[in-house]
């Protein structure tokens, strides 16, 4: 499997792990709240990991002399 869709699977996991806390901060839970906050600091992080990935590939291929 590619590196982009590992980190697109990886970003996928996260954002299904964060919806309970979610919903328990919304009905007011404190700790849910440190929680969710801090699983989006690292959905915000996985996320840039991933668009640097999709960068690097495309710099590959790009770079890849094409066939004439």
């Amino acid at each position: 499997m590619s590196a982009i869709l590992n980190k697109w699977d990886e970003l996928r996991v996260l954002v299904e792990s964060l919806e309970i806390d979610v919903k328990k901060t919304a009905k007011g839970n404190k700790t849910a709240g440190v929680r969710s906050r801090k699983g989006l600091r690292l959905l915000k992080q996985t996320a840039a990991d991933l668009v640097k990935v999709t960068l690097e590939d495309d710099e590959t291929t790009t770079t890849t002399p094409a066939a004439e």
